[in-house]
């Protein structure tokens, strides 16, 4: 079996420093479509766009941790680690769960500690969990769970692992948006650090069953928590307590992402659909935790 869970999970961490500065801040923003909000006249101009473009303003916005230190563990390196022995064709992120200790500086430099926290078996897949911790010298930054599903993998009788399937959000919701995903989004977006082709080569997405290059599914993640900032925390990114979300299906660019928001005093409940597909859903169980 080219997944040894039992050794996965008793490697011993990979711990090494990171850094990053606004530059990097900058160009990941742009990837997730800062400057580009069609519900604003002028978003080049806009004051409340320029808070994520330009450096003497600058904010971060907290979904940045998942590719700080150009994305470092990243998908594809940590699928070398031992116990783990898988063909790249077959991977597909399943979800992404952040939890931010501290506001994100736009500059910095700091030691993520990353090891496989989790290895189940969903029978036709197996389920990774690739978990990051981050601190500097004032101590933790941020906690970043990866779970990456690895098709065909799966069938040898272990743990299946905890659910993410939340009960659905009751009534309509409290505010929606749609964000138009550029054309070349993945391309921008790919280049804050994750270098998978299946994002950008026509040839490797047929080979994984994808009639084009698909976008990166933490593109959607960091577009969906920038949406939520925005429309209803103020655009105050240091609200953000923590982030979780499951892939439900893929993004293709040049589609338009609807994203919809139900509000609580503490928390937001977010479902997102592309609107082109009949609202097939794209992110789901979605939640932001804040203050």
């Amino acid at each position: 079996m080219p997944i040894d869970a039992a050794k996965a999970l008793a490697a011993e961490p990979r711990t090494g420093e990171i850094s990053w500065n606004s530059k990097d801040v900058q160009l990941y923003h742009l990837g997730i479509g800062a400057g580009a909000r069609p519900d604003t006249p002028d978003p080049v101009t806009d004051p409340d766009e320029l808070r994520y473009l330009l450096e003497s303003r600058l904010q971060v916005l907290p979904s940045f941790a998942t590719v700080a230190g150009a994305g470092s563990p990243g998908v594809i390196s940590s699928l070398s680690m031992p116990g783990i022995e898988v063909d790249l064709a077959r991977v597909l992120h399943g979800g992404q769960s952040l939890v931010i200790h501290r506001p994100i500086p736009a500059r910095g430099t700091a030691t993520a500690t990353n090891r496989i926290a989790g290895v189940y078996d969903k029978g036709k897949a197996a389920v990774l969990v690739l978990r990051t911790e981050v601190a500097d010298t004032e101590g933790p930054l941020w906690t970043n769970d990866s779970q990456i599903f690895i098709r065909g993998e799966g069938g040898w009788g272990g743990d299946r692992g905890p659910s993410a399937r939340l009960d659905p959000p009751v009534g309509d919701p409290d505010r929606t948006v749609e964000r138009p995903v550029r054309a070349d989004q993945a391309l921008l977006y790919r280049l804050s650090g994750d270098w998978n082709p299946l994002h950008a080569d026509p040839e490797f997405a047929k080979v994984a069953g994808f009639e084009r290059p698909i976008l990166h599914g933490l593109c959607t993640y960091g577009i969906t928590l920038k949406a939520v900032v925005d429309a209803l925390l103020g655009g105050d990114v240091t609200r953000v307590r923590s982030y979780a979300t499951r892939f439900a299906g893929v993004v293709y660019p040049g589609e338009t992402l609807r994203i919809r928001m139900w509000r609580t005093p503490r928390s937001t409940r977010v479902a997102v659909s592309a609107v082109e597909r009949d609202d097939t859903p794209v992110l789901a169980d979605t939640v932001v935790e804040h203050t």
